[in-house]
């Protein structure tokens, strides 16, 4: 099996294969280029026959076809204790592909494509290299930083070896994941054979040599074909074919859409003139307007803008968004509650909250916590859509709308209704913080099952509706607090008192309208007795 032997020998990563079996989440993927030529003897070609027999009778197969040039991938299934190992990717792992010395003399190398960060990504953008050409890289190692759909993740290196190219820059845009951004070496005197190293359009990573391997199709035998003329046809005299009329008179026909043959001219020599096409158009009722002419001074003004470039995160706010309008039926209930008790509640924890070094609690922190426990108190708002069933979340986390300079994010407070006031303080802090800094992760944003949005306290909206957040049913519109007059107990009596409006967008095909109305009842009850929230 000397040819096997030579595979195995190529590479120093495959003879580490029995140590790399013992991990239970060990990803094993390897690319083989098909179209390598190796300079082996005649009798290894023989061997390397045997090997496909062999290959074709176990489970591991290594797709060597001499006559395909395509790669393949080669499956690893090893069973270890009744585990058997899957090799497919998880989506937060960068994609590679193994290639080896052939035709074009390029040592062996490792192709890494654009990882897939999150369930959404489909292109990311390269914000910066951490690394050069030519740096040892070792697993762990942060390559570089992609911006996905959400937000800029670092891509970390998965196997040791030398950066020898750099495929994609910094600030390269709009790149399909899975399409080849760097190469890396295992030996550090290779980097220099791929200075000038370019993927082929395709993608595979395969050498550009490869038409040329391909053998000229045979040439084909042209067969002379009889010419046939043409038949004479009848033709009538030029004036019968042609239409004479004046460019000015043609012109108007254009604009008005009037067929010049069923125009009778009454020019010289029965040419079309403008009277005859005005005449035509007042004969069907159309009043031909008058003709400006065109002049510097008439062309409008030319408008002085800027083109912004749209990120990642905008172009995604937009398509999801969009998608929430076109394809969820939207209901709003709205509902003033009164928050006086709230905010005495408020200022006598940030008390105690300074007292012992802590953060200081805001009303929006106080909002998610009465959200999460309305959600669960009716948990058929904790629900989203799908074409078989309607699925309804245990988990109560709630994504808080923050808006930075890159755009909207909403990261997400997990198990809401179970954390503490100080704790969800601190987590919605350090949460918008990163999110400003656009270094969330996808685990700092994925899993929500309700949104709150807030524009009352940072900006004074008094009510305004939100658009769902697609999968979830609902999300809450948060309003401003202001003063009110409100009777009181006698006839000329008032008092005054602070509300704050409350907008809550359902999703019809979940949330009937009771049962939204139930939730804000829920809401309104905890806003107004905030100390039921404490229990």
């Amino acid at each position: 099996m000397a040819y096997a032997s030579h595979i195995i020998n190529h590479s120093r990563k495959l003879r580490n294969v029995p140590k790399l079996t013992r991990h239970d989440h060990a990803v094993l993927v390897r690319w083989f280029s098909n179209g390598a030529q190796s300079s082996v003897c005649k009798r290894e070609a023989a061997e390397r026959e045997i090997v496909s027999k062999f290959v074709a009778r176990n489970p591991v197969s290594f797709g060597l076809s001499t006559n395909n040039i395509s790669r393949k991938t080669m499956r690893l299934g090893i069973p270890m204790g009744g585990v058997v190992y899957s090799t497919e990717l998880l989506c937060s792992q960068v994609l590679s592909r193994r290639g080896f010395a052939s035709d074009a003399g390029l040592p062996p190398h490792q192709e890494i494509g654009m990882p897939s960060l999150s369930p959404t990504m489909t292109e990311g953008n390269i914000a910066r290299w951490l690394k050069k050409e030519g740096d040892k890289v070792t697993p762990g190692e942060v390559l570089c930083e992609v911006e996905t759909d959400k937000a800029t993740v670092e891509m970390e290196c998965m196997e040791e070896g030398y950066l020898a190219k750099i495929i994609k820059g910094d600030g390269s845009k709009e790149i399909k994941v899975g399409e080849i951004i760097a190469i890396t070496v295992e030996e550090e005197e290779d980097v220099a054979k791929f200075k000038d190293y370019s993927p082929p359009a395709s993608g595979s990573g395969a050498p550009a040599a490869k038409d040329s391997a391909a053998p000229p199709p045979p040439p084909k035998e042209t067969v002379e074909q009889p010419v046939h003329l043409p038949e004479p046809k009848p033709t009538s005299s030029a004036s019968e074919d042609r239409i004479f009329a004046s460019p000015l008179a043609r012109k108007l026909a254009e604009d008005h859409k009037v067929p010049l043959s069923s125009i009778k001219g009454t020019g010289p020599d029965g040419h079309i003139v403008k009277a005859d096409i005005e005449d035509y158009l007042a004969s069907r009722g159309k009043e031909v307007p008058a003709l400006t002419p065109k002049t510097k001074d008439a062309k409008i003004a030319s408008l002085d803008y800027v083109d912004i470039p749209h990120s990642q995160i905008r172009k995604v706010t937009a398509s999801r968004l969009l998608f929430s309008k076109q394809t969820i039926p939207h209901y709003y209930l709205t509902v003033d509650t009164c928050v006086d008790k709230l905010m005495h509640l408020r200022s006598q924890l940030n008390s105690l909250q300074e007292a012992s070094g802590g953060k200081r609690i805001s009303v929006n922190d106080l909002v998610i916590k009465a959200a999460a426990l309305a959600l669960r108190k009716v948990p058929q708002c904790n629900s989203s859509w799908t074409d078989d069933y309607i699925r309804q979340y245990n988990n109560v986390n709630i994504n808080v709308a923050v808006q930075t300079d890159n755009g909207l994010y909403v990261p997400v407070i997990r198990d809401a209704d179970k954390k503490g006031l100080s704790s969800i303080a601190d987590e919605v802090k350090k949460v918008a913080q990163k999110a400003k800094e656009n270094s969330l992760k996808p685990e700092d944003y994925e899993g929500g099952t309700f949104t709150v949005s807030n524009l009352g306290g940072p900006f004074g909206i008094k009510q305004f509706c939100a658009i769902i957040n697609p999968p979830q049913a609902g999300i809450l519109a948060v309003g401003s607090a202001e003063k009110r007059v409100i009777p009181g107990s006698g006839p000329d009596q008032f008092n005054f008192a602070s509300y704050m409006s409350v907008t809550l967008s359902c999703d019809h095909r979940v949330i009937d309208g009771a049962i939204g109305a139930e939730w804000l009842k829920a809401f309104k009850g905890y806003i107004e007795n905030p100390e039921s929230m404490l229990l």
